[in-house]
């Protein structure tokens, strides 16, 4: 990124969100997706599931896609170009972002790359650079599938923000109290300032039945995305070692990160029985597209499940 070049005006994000979601609805843009929700509770987590009341505009918009890919000989990209009814805002030289068209969570956003990298690729100073710009003035979750096995479904690289809280009553994000009770383990030097120290944290501390790692974030690192992004990158490649997935090479697994956190979990599979789980699986908020899948999730458990997809 050229001298670290924030295009995103300050305090305008959230107001640009809504106004473009307004717009893209009116004019057919935004095809939300309607679900109905339960809550389902299992290691005193209460996990929302949400399940799905029509998938038909998704499934039809994806068999044009085929269509479009089959006549042309090439993957359709549908972030390149993207929709210009969807874009909401240019946040720096190397990324933009966008609504997502088949939303489920309103106001979720694509924190999208201008030009193409892989969704299985490691993310950079620029990623998280454009994170924290945006979670400077949208206070939400921001979450990255890491290919396919991970829960992405376009190859186009895209990190994803969604508003908090992410349940309608309990914590703001299902999952959350396990994770703020955690005792850390060990402390890593941040080279971002002599006085920061972050840790983190093993399954045993979290008491999560699967391999993960977890760290604290500094929420004043919102003031400077530039400097958040490169202490964030420091965080992130000492959780993919602690989790054994290599910082120089890409594999599969789900980050999460809020203004306070960073939390990586390596996968092994994509999906349990017809279940797909993705990295908002991991924060305690689950999808399921029909009756038959929810009473799957009641009898197994979604942390059963969770444990299923991730490595243990």
């Amino acid at each position: 990124m050229a001298q670290g070049k924030i295009l995103l005006k300050s305090g305008t994000l959230w107001t640009s969100v809504k106004e473009q979601t307004e717009h893209a609805l009116q004019c057919g843009a935004l095809l939300s997706i309607p679900t109905e929700f339960e809550f389902v509770e299992q290691d005193n987590v209460r996990f929302l599931v949400r399940i799905l009341s029509n998938l038909n505009r998704k499934k039809a918009a994806k068999e044009k896609q085929e269509k479009q890919s089959a006549t042309s000989g090439q993957e359709f990209n549908p972030f390149l170009p993207y929709e210009e009814d969807l874009f909401v805002a240019d946040i720096s030289d190397t990324h933009v972002c966008i609504l997502n068209k088949f939303n489920v969570v309103d106001y979720h956003l694509l924190i999208i790359t201008r030009g193409f990298e892989e969704q299985e690729s490691l993310l950079t100073l620029e990623d998280f650079t454009a994170m924290w710009a945006c979670l400077a003035d949208f206070d939400g979750l921001a979450f990255y599938n890491s290919g396919k096995t991970a829960g992405a479904s376009q190859r186009h690289k895209h990190l994803q923000l969604v508003p908090l809280p992410l349940a309608p009553s309990g914590p703001q994000i299902p999952i959350e109290p396990l994770l703020t009770s955690a005792q850390f383990q060990e402390s890593i030097a941040s080279g971002a300032s002599a006085t920061l120290t972050v840790g983190f944290a093993n399954a045993t501390s979290l008491k999560l039945p699967f391999i993960h790692a977890f760290a604290p974030l500094n929420s004043n690192w919102m003031q400077s995305p530039l400097t958040g992004g490169q202490a964030t990158l420091e965080v992130y490649r000492t959780l993919l070692n602690a989790v054994g997935l290599d910082a120089k090479q890409s594999g599969a697994y789900n980050l999460l990160a809020t203004r306070e956190w960073m939390l990586i979990v390596p996968r092994s599979q994509e999906v349990f029985q017809s279940i797909s789980v993705n990295s908002l699986g991991f924060a305690g908020a689950l999808l399921v597209r029909n009756a038959a899948e929810m009473e799957i999730l009641k009898d197994q458990g979604p942390m059963t499940i969770l444990k299923n997809v991730a490595v243990s």
